[in-house]
């Protein structure tokens, strides 16, 4: 062999894992089939294994890749020096937009109200987040921007028909040339935050004050993402108080509404999906409910957007363990592969312990919407009082670091971009802070106790389900009383009390999920005398190879 011949081979790739891709990430996620199927959706698991084989294929994974690798870009002007505001994404992140869009993700509880439907949708969701996050924020807040929209008939008449339609329109034209459109939200100022009351924004009437009536909003936006969207539900002070707006990009005479943007914010993750600030210099919208009462006709579109968070943040999980397995499936070390060394099995169990509780809450939630929207269920009713700000604050919080170990189980390697590890753990802190961060969630689980006490008789209603059925759980619930019956310092408190909501019910719910290793090694290291504090610190005794089975991303 020629020396020149050799010199150039100077290895051959050997000892990694397969990419994972071309998968059915609904068929092999056995905890997603049983919740599905126990929470009542069992007549769609024909569409989610159809959308589970799209969304695990490499083309769609590939475009998750490419919609982060090339960010939107904002021109606030064209070339002849006209103000256009126009924010270009890459083509996957649009492909993107559409197939969830075509899947109903914005749309199929409104249209189609039968027993599980938001359950399915959760589901469809959870698939679809597994391949690309960011596109999911105007798609979430589409489809949350259904019940406040129909508080005023006269623009609910106009406007809901094309909110729900199954297509997606990518085209910078007026909402009244398409027939389908994009819902965004505004509300957050830079001097208020989450304190919306402190907003400056300012609605001046047109003419008639009232429902539906014309109004031009003046001030400004610290946080509005998916600048492209068609209209924007915000908040602004009218004569009558802090009210609700529909305010559309497009005025109804094809001018651009004076709704500028000043730029586009680089975010530490979210990449594909821009989110700016904006001024609104006479911006007209339309008045959503009643003057003075904005948060209240809002507040249902931020409850569902909380929901898509803890769906999103159990998908980003599910994703970091799927990448976790399928790499230590494929690579040896120190002679033996990763997946049968013990120590990794404990991290790699540990991390999907983490989702099966996850994933119970949610579905758990999506039941309660379900049962609330066909029904006077005032059980759960309650339960979702409490339940969507407790699992919003407990399944976003732990995704961070629950995504830096899944990466760490792939080395070096995981910290590339080139791996979605890098992409999830970027991704991971977005739905803790956005949609109110944990002190938020906090102090709204405090004010729903306050203005709801049934809320946390319902909550513990539903832990008795299980009284009985385990020690350390029936202890943590016995604790969790006494917690709550001691009112001293309760906000200072507040933190440690949501946690135990959620940790007891995610137990109780995986007790009734009928797979003892699974709810046995969650409340062994969730509610033990030694609760784990970093994952892969499960006690002996845990059944580590059904947990494992039930993590594999490749089992059919």
């Amino acid at each position: 062999m020629p020396i020149t011949e050799f010199l150039s081979q100077t290895h051959e790739v050997i000892n990694q894992s397969r990419p994972l891709e071309n998968y059915n990430s609904y068929e092999s996620d056995t905890a997603l089939r049983e919740a599905v199927k126990r929470h009542g959706a069992q007549w769609a698991e024909e569409e989610l294994m159809t959308h589970g084989a799209k969304v695990g294929s490499q083309e769609v994974i590939k475009w998750g890749f490419l919609a982060n690798e090339n960010k939107p870009v904002f021109h606030s002007h064209d070339r002849y020096g006209n103000r256009v505001d126009l924010v270009q994404y890459h083509d996957s992140y649009h492909r993107l937009m559409a197939l969830g869009q075509e899947a109903g993700l914005h749309s199929s509880p409104w249209v189609k109200p039968q027993q599980g439907a938001h359950v399915a949708r959760a589901a469809k969701y959870y698939l679809q987040a597994q391949a690309e996050a960011g596109h999911g924020c105007p798609t979430t807040m589409t489809f949350a921007a259904v019940p406040t929209v129909a508080l005023t008939p006269s623009i609910a008449e106009k406007w809901l028909p094309k909110i729900l339609h199954n297509s997606y329109d990518s085209r910078n034209v007026p909402h009244y040339e398409k027939e389908s459109l994009t819902i965004g939200m505004g509300m957050t100022e830079k001097q208020g935050g989450s304190d919306v009351r402190a907003n400056t924004t300012k609605a001046y009437p047109l003419g008639d004050e009232g429902a539906g009536q014309a109004y031009e909003l003046v001030g400004h936006k610290w946080f509005t993402s998916a600048p492209m969207c068609d209209a924007y539900l915000m908040l602004a002070y009218s004569p009558g108080g802090l009210s609700c707006f529909l305010v559309p990009r497009w005025r109804s005479d094809g001018s651009k509404n004076p709704m500028q943007i000043q730029r586009l914010k680089n975010k530490v993750g979210n990449w594909s999906n821009a989110s700016s600030e904006i001024e609104l210099r006479g911006a007209l919208g339309w008045l959503i409910g009643e003057e003075g009462r904005g948060v209240r006709a809002i507040i249902e579109m931020v409850s569902m957007t909380r929901f898509d968070c803890m769906i999103g943040s159990s998908a980003g999980q599910r994703q970091a363990v799927a990448q976790a397995v399928n790499h230590c499936q494929g690579r040896d070390v120190f002679g033996e592969t990763l997946i049968k060394q013990p120590l990794m099995q404990n991290v790699l169990a540990d991390l999907h312990l983490e989702v099966e509780g996850s994933l119970a809450i949610t579905m758990r939630m999506a039941e309660a919407l379900d049962n609330t929207a066909h029904d006077s269920n005032e059980h759960d009713k309650y339960l979702l009082r409490l339940g969507l700000a407790v699992g919003k604050y407990w399944v976003c919080k732990r995704t961070p670091n629950h995504a830096y170990e899944a990466m760490e189980c792939l080395g070096g390697n995981g910290a590339i971009e080139d791996f979605m590890t890098a992409r999830l753990y970027r991704e991971a802190p977005i739905n803790a802070i956005w949609e109110g961060s944990g002190n938020v969630q906090a102090l709204d689980m405090l004010r729903a106790l306050e203005r709801s006490p049934a809320a946390l008789e319902a909550w513990f209603d539903e832990l008795a389900i299980t009284t009985g059925q385990h020690r350390l759980l029936d202890s943590a619930v016995v604790r969790l009383k006494q917690d709550f019956s001691d009112r001293e310092k309760m906000q200072y408190r507040a933190r440690s009390l949501i946690e135990q909501l959620a940790l007891t019910l995610q137990a109780s719910l995986l007790l009734r999920g009928g797979n003892q290793a699974v709810a046995e090694a969650f409340i062994a290291s969730r509610l033990g005398t030694e609760p784990n504090h970093n994952y892969g610190s499960l006690p002996r005794g845990v059944d580590v190879a059904t947990l494992l089975q039930r993590a594999d991303p490749w089992q059919a």
